[in-house]
């Protein structure tokens, strides 16, 4: 969400937010239904003081007289709430002053890039061949089992995974981070207030979100009536830990790192990267989260230093990869500055995304109702950020790809063998 006085304020920011970031919205209309709004909140108020003056002078008939347009008006100021927040939840946030003005990830910008692209005296295999020699990958019982994208992780496979996991873990707690297993199993306001539902409320056509049909119970054992989502990441559950909730400057920031499984639909990528573990519905992230005291430079900086550490991971586990910058028309509305990194995949022949690390302001905490108080004694949105450490598919389709040898080996980065266990990973054949 956006403050509505900062729209009033400066109506062409917003204007031109809004086409930068291709939203469907028109900014005159979310100003009228403003303005309506506030107009039948006036009568209201005035009509409740009228209807308490009846009551104290014990006229009755004035009282029903009231009562009749009270409860007309009533319902109009309803209708005219809903009519805005619908309109209000859609506003963008005005995207930082060096975010690159585009239409779509074509528009985003290289702003590093650290190694070599390995070159091979061989014809490299992909991750799916190498998969099945090396028995660490079965997509056809995965899919048999779970569906299309489906998959089973195997033998050495699921060492290379957890490593990773426990690695990109140990180094957050390493760097001030508070670990967390958050749950993936939420309710709909963690959704909304991180920004996963496009509207008001979920939406099975737009939202890669997993709704679960099954309803779950009260502790009083009656039928739970609110629905139930998987998350696609522990960003809003770990977001969701501090709604509500008014913290003390001095406790800023707070810097939590998540482990969870994520599940998404991926409804809005039919037809893309139908092979192998590109794009899969169910893996597991390490995510870190970041809030900030409501300073733009300062949570900037904070943002910065998110990225440096996704980028000394990749190369601790030697993978070349580059960092972009993500233009307006690639941003999520509620984003006001995001970089991505990507990693080599000689498979692909392209550079896959391992990383992305946004910074979303006071959008998010005003959606989740988190504050800090000031030293100055003033209550303040904090800043919301969040960056992924590592996801589970993606850097194992790197390691495995940039890592292959002729004889088929794949050689295990050196700071993931004490989780592995081993050094590399051989064809089954030829042991």
């Amino acid at each position: 969400m956006v403050d509505i006085n900062s729209i009033r304020q400066n109506p062409d920011l917003y204007k031109k937010a809004v086409i930068d970031k291709g939203i469907d919205l028109n900014i005159d209309v979310l100003l009228r239904a403003d303005e309506e709004k506030r107009n039948l909140l006036t009568q209201v108020e005035g009509l409740r003081k009228e209807r308490n003056d009846a009551a104290r002078e014990k006229n009755i008939e004035k009282g029903k007289e009231i009562k009749i347009k009270l409860d007309s008006l009533e319902a109009e100021l309803s209708k005219a709430e809903d009519k805005f927040i619908e309109l209000a939840v859609k506003v963008p946030t005005v995207p930082s002053s060096d975010t690159p003005i585009g239409k779509s990830d074509a528009d985003n910008i290289e702003i590093r890039k650290v190694g070599e692209i390995p070159q091979f005296d061989f014809t490299p295999k992909d991750h799916i061949q190498l998969g099945k020699e090396l028995d660490i990958l079965d997509f056809d019982n995965g899919a048999k089992v779970g569906g299309y994208r489906g998959y089973y992780l195997k033998n050495e496979g699921v060492m290379l995974v957890m490593g990773l996991m426990m690695y990109a873990l140990n180094k957050l707690i390493e760097k001030g981070f508070t670990p967390m297993i958050p749950p993936t199993l939420v309710k709909g306001f963690a959704l909304f207030g991180s920004g996963y539902f496009k509207g008001l409320v979920y939406n099975p056509e737009t939202d890669e979100i997993y709704q679960v049909a099954s309803p779950d119970k009260e502790a009083s054992g009656e039928v739970m009536r609110e629905q139930k989502f998987l998350v696609g990441t522990a960003e809003p559950s770990l977001l969701a830990y501090f709604s509500g909730q008014t913290l003390k400057e001095e406790d800023l920031p707070k810097k939590v790192v998540g482990f969870s499984q994520c599940y998404r639909s991926e409804i809005g990528s039919y037809g893309k990267d139908t092979k192998g573990l590109y794009r899969v519905h169910e893996f597991m992230k390490v995510e870190q989260v970041i809030l900030s005291i409501a300073d733009t430079e300062e949570s900037n900086k904070l943002q910065d230093q998110m990225v440096a550490i996704s980028e000394e991971i990749h190369k601790e586990l030697g993978l070349t990869y580059r960092v972009i910058q993500i233009c307006t028309g690639d941003m999520s509305a509620g984003k006001y500055r995001a970089f991505d990194i990507e990693a080599w995949m000689p498979g692909l022949n392209r550079w896959g995304e391992t990383g992305s690390a946004s910074n979303f302001v006071d959008w998010q905490a005003r959606r989740l109702d988190a504050k800090y108080i000031d030293k100055e004694g003033n209550r303040k949105y904090v800043f919301m950020l969040n960056n992924t450490v590592l996801p589970s598919p993606r850097p194992f389709i790197a390691i495995l790809e940039n890592f292959q040898q002729k004889d088929g080996t794949v050689v295990i980065p050196e700071v993931l063998r004490k989780y592995t266990g081993f050094s590399e990973i051989r064809p089954k054949n030829s042991r």
